[in-house]
């Protein structure tokens, strides 16, 4: 800013310093602004210098906070100016002052593209920064293609040629449908020929923006790429001002690895053998040192290699190299090191079979879960969440309880959830996983959710070889003189339906366990004196015929509570006190808990709520995803001995208490299709008086087939879940369970980037034997080509293989892909039909309209078979809100103002196919305020059949929502805010 000769402006930047306070200061901007207006409305009298002047002061004045309203546009004018003085502070302020929809831009567009054309340098530097800060539409419209011509002209210095770049790729990135780039891909592999470094980094600027948003158009810019890392690994004409502490242009380094990794792969030899060898000598030419600016710089460089070398799939020994120096890196003193070391390595759990090898820096991964950083210590403990299985189980949950006695509390939730999940999924036996709860609730009871102790019960529950073992824990635990609420509440539980199991054992009589027990009452909140009052009632039941004195004192206690303030320990004592006097008939009331139907841990789901502060939370996502099928099974195969009438009750998360009736028989559920929430029920919920229990109902030839052990069925497993009902759900999103049955889940994990995609179909092998005979066929529609990887005709007990499927998109259509998987569990044979969610909705891409794009295109459609209308009756009622959602799952944006009808929608999304390329829809919904269930649609755009098959897909997903089944609802909902309360009441 040349304020050479404005003494003008001196001054009164002096004065604006010398003001005492904030006011002085007001009113000396006051008084400048009135002066400024003044002279501004006798511009007759105002010389290219005054005017000048007069636009530096309302800049500095806009820059001290103050609004300027006026004067916008002398300050355009002097763009015209002849002189740089004038013309440069017409540009300055015009970018500063103007956004990019003001109106007084249009007036210097010409002004603009004069200079841009012009032979003037200087001028043509102005004037490209100024459209590259503001980067509006109508600049795009109107200079991007001057713009491109500055950029590959051969006469232009490598100054203008390096701010052509910078302004083109902000008119890109602002405005991509406009700036036209079709055909760029020969004008991309000349630029990155070029040896003037400063017009080659901003160039590789523009191609990542250009590849991000469609690569295959320039798969000829990818040995270029690879030469420029050559010639940069080699130090080759690398001028001395591109040189950062001794390393060649860090920065184009980054941005051309980070180009790279769009391509999906490297397919020529020799082009992938160079890439290799540059990679190797970054990876072996990289250390830590004591200079923090060197080692800012070259890890910014292989942090970037990393991420290459994991997403071109390297050979295992480079894979091995780069964690051997990420273990160095977590092995320093300087944290910000160490940080980025682990960090890196989490990514690198995303890589197959490199977890065996992270698994040798393990000792000092546990070190850093000590370290006074609080930053290393949440990484370190990711990481270790990360890279657990069956082999260091037991290692890694040891060592999270002995460090959960030091952790900081913000950390200790996440640590006693994480702890718990490991030893859940990976526990070698049942005992081990109760011995961790156990001990997890004794050393931090109050982090512990309910979550938590619910799934140690179902699991007891479920193994009867357990039982005997978590009751006589539980005891052990009950002697401490104190102890954390929720142990009383597992340990009262367990006694109360597994006390009897130790009767023989000394100090375990039913009167002892009362005694201990009843020592806690006074102690305990409410919630969990619910929960005794059941053990006390159960206690009763094992001990018929009862000890009077025992009986005596329970007596005593329920007629102490009959007249409780609490309605449910109230209700409790009441009832429990009247079925205590029917004798041996509360042996068939209070009968133990039945088993618990298999069913998915919701402490996985807390944990990725959880993980939202951390930096990798998708390796830790895809970790979680690979490892699901090895979680335990809440199930047990032995014939249980038989049971009463129960009743099971469910519950939802929205405190609705529900009872749902079920019959057992032999202990097998009649009826459980419907997936529930982890519950516990019986000794926790409202008793369910039965008397006499009626005969358990025939069951039928079919359901004893799908009963049966798997070697006695006939080629029938039933899948857990609803399997349409998952295809529906992965059509909305990219990644989850497709299908599964009690010994194999099919996972999903897809990513769509135009008319292609990658989809990869997860194995998972849930049981402890082999699955083999293994075979998986794509059936691919005439409007899919896919390329299927092959799939291992054996899968190993708890192992999960993956199988890659390249998609291209042909054309629009409705029909969808199958996946044809077949399996030998034992001697049945098992075949499932699957549909792949490979549908057309992902093909999509929501690009925002502007009112003056979409009516002249809504126009131009003018009917069929371009533009069809159609009325769709029975539509599931839903607001405008639920409809725009739905939309946006659907991979179409809602255009707000474009219908001047509230109670209309107008959509718009580009689909991509190889036969089209890309191609505007636009949809409308009319909508009936008084009736939700009848809708007018109207779908538009240049292809006939994607018009037909876009509103026939849309017609589907309004007329059918999937939705999860509902529950019949009790009639009175018990309404509390404790969860123990919840528990205790509801459940």
């Amino acid at each position: 800013m040349a304020l050479s000769g404005m003494r003008g402006l001196s001054v009164f930047i002096s004065e604006i310093r010398n003001c005492q306070n904030k006011e002085q200061e007001r009113l000396r901007v006051d008084k400048e602004l009135g002066n400024i207006r003044t002279r501004f409305k006798n511009e007759k009298g105002l010389t290219p210098y005054d005017k000048k002047k007069y636009v530096w002061k309302m800049l500095y004045i806009f820059m001290l906070g103050y609004d300027v309203d006026f004067g916008h546009m002398e300050a355009v004018s002097l763009i015209s100016a002849p002189k740089y003085p004038e013309k440069q502070v017409g540009y300055l302020v015009t970018s500063c002052l103007l956004n990019e929809n003001h109106d007084f831009l249009r007036l210097a567009i010409n002004t603009v593209r004069n200079d841009i054309i012009g032979r003037n340098e200087t001028f043509q530097c102005l004037a490209l920064t100024m459209v590259g800060n503001i980067g509006g539409r109508e600049f795009a419209e109107s200079l991007a293609p001057d713009v491109q011509k500055l950029l590959v002209s051969s006469s232009c210095r490598p100054l203008v040629r390096k701010k052509a770049a910078l302004c083109l790729l902000r008119l890109f990135r602002k405005n991509p449908d406009v700036v036209n780039v079709d055909g760029w891909s020969d004008r991309m592999t000349q630029l990155l020929d070029e040896k003037n470094l400063g017009v080659l980094t901003s160039s590789m600027s523009l191609f990542v923006a250009l590849v991000s948003n469609n690569h295959e158009a320039y798969w000829s810019c990818l040995p270029k790429c690879v030469k420029v890392l050559e010639r940069l690994a080699r130090n080759q004409d690398i001028p001395q001002e591109y040189t950062y502490y001794g390393i060649p242009s860090p920065w184009l380094q980054v941005k051309t690895m980070r180009a790279l990794q769009y391509f999906p792969t490297v397919e020529d030899p020799n082009t992938r053998r160079a890439l290799f060898e540059v990679l190797q000598r970054i990876l072996m030419g990289t250390d830590v040192v004591k200079n923090v600016n060197k080692n800012n710089a070259s890890h910014a460089v292989l942090f970037e290699a990393l991420a290459l070398v994991m997403h071109l799939d390297a050979e295992k020994e480079m894979l091995s190299q780069c964690v051997a120096l990420l273990g160095k890196f977590i092995a320093v003193r300087e944290p910000n090191i160490r940080y980025l070391g682990l960090e890196n390595m989490t990514r690198m759990l995303m890589v197959t079979d490199v977890q065996d090898i992270i698994k040798r820096h393990q000792a000092q991964i546990i070190t850093s879960l000590k370290d006074p950083d609080i930053s290393i210590r949440r990484r370190a403990l990711d990481l270790l969440y990360g890279m657990c299985d069956v082999s260091n189980a037991k290692d890694i949950v040891e060592e999270l309880l002995q460090y959960l006695g030091t952790a900081d509390f913000t950390m200790r939730e996440e640590l006693a959830l994480k702890a718990a999940i490991l030893a859940e999924k990976f526990a070698p036996d049942l005992s081990w996983y109760v011995d961790v709860i156990l001990q997890l609730i004794d050393k931090a009871g109050d982090f512990v959710s309910d979550d938590i102790w619910f799934r140690v019960v179902q699991f007891v529950t479920n193994n009867e070889d357990l039982q005997p073992y978590a009751a006589l824990k539980a005891r052990e635990y009950l002697d401490k003189p104190a102890i954390h609420e929720t142990m009383v509440k597992v340990s009262a539980y367990l006694l109360g339906e597994y006390s009897h199991l130790l009767a023989r054992r000394p100090g375990c009589s039913p009167k002892d366990i009362f005694v201990i027990i009843h020592e806690k009452l006074p102690t305990v909140s409410t919630p969990t004196i619910s929960i005794l009052l059941s053990t006390y009632a159960k206690i009763l039941m094992h001990s018929q015929p009862p000890d009077p004195e025992l009986q005596n004192q329970i007596w005593a206690i329920f007629s102490k509570y009959e007249t409780c303030i609490d309605t449910e320990i109230q209700q409790r004592a009441v009832e429990y006190f009247a079925l205590s006097r029917k004798g041996e008939a509360l042996m068939d009331i209070l009968a133990e808990m039945p088993k618990f139907p298999e069913r998915e841990s919701s402490l996985i789901k807390k944990a990725e709520d959880t993980e939202a502060d951390t930096a990798e939370l998708s390796a830790i996502k895809s970790r979680t995803q690979q490892q699901a099928s090895n979680a335990l099974v809440v199930t047990d195969q032995r014939e249980p001995p038989q049971l009463g009438m129960v009743k099971i009750p469910s519950v939802d998360h929205n405190s609705v208490s529900v009872d749902q009736e079920l019959t057992q028989a032999n202990g097998i559920s009649h009826e459980v299709d419907h997936p529930q929430p982890d519950i516990l029920g019986d000794l926790l919920s409202p008793l369910a008086i039965e008397a006499p229990p009626p005969p358990p109902p025939p069951v039928s030839e079919d359901d004893a087939l799908a009963l049966a052990p798997v070697e006695e069925q006939d080629n029938l497993v039933k899948p857990i879940g609803d399997t349409a009902e998952r295809f529906h759900a992965l059509c909305l999103k990219d990644s989850g369970v497709l299908y599964e049955d009690p010994y194999v889940q099919i996972g999903i994990k897809a990513d769509w980037r135009g008319h292609q995609g990658r989809l990869v179909i997860f194995l998972g092998n849930k049981t402890t034997s082999s699955l083999t005979s293994v075979e998986a066929v794509v059936l691919p529609p005439s409007h899919l080509k896919l390329e299927v990887s092959s799939v291992p005709e054996v899968i190993p007990p708890r192992a999960q293989v993956q199988c890659p499927v390249e998609v291209v998109n042909l054309g629009p259509s409705r029909d969808v892909a199958v996946l044809d998987f077949s399996y030998m569990f034992g001697t049945s044979l098992v075949e499932s039909k699957l549909r792949l969610p490979a549908v057309i909705n992902k093909f999509f891409q929501p690009i925002p309209v502007s009112t003056e794009e979409f009516f002249p295109q809504w126009r131009s459609l003018a009917g069929p078979p371009l533009k069809l209308q159609e009325v769709v009756r029975g539509v599931r009622a839903m607001s405008l809100g639920e409809m725009s959602h739905l939309f946006s799952s659907l991979r179409l944006i809602v255009c707000p103002g474009l219908d001047p009808n509230p109670s209309n929608l107008v959509a718009t999304t580009t689909f991509y196919s190889e036969s089209t390329r890309a191609m505007l829809c636009l949809v409308r919904i009319e909508t009936d305020p008084a009736d939700r269930t009848q809708l007018r649609m109207t779908v538009a755009s240049q292809d006939p059949t994607l018009t037909f098959e876009l509103k026939e897909y849309i017609k589907e997903h309004l007329i059918s929502i999937p939705t999860a089944p509902s529950m019949p609802q009790q009639p009175q909902p018990i309404a509390s805010s404790d969860p123990g309360a919840l528990l205790a009441g509801l459940l």
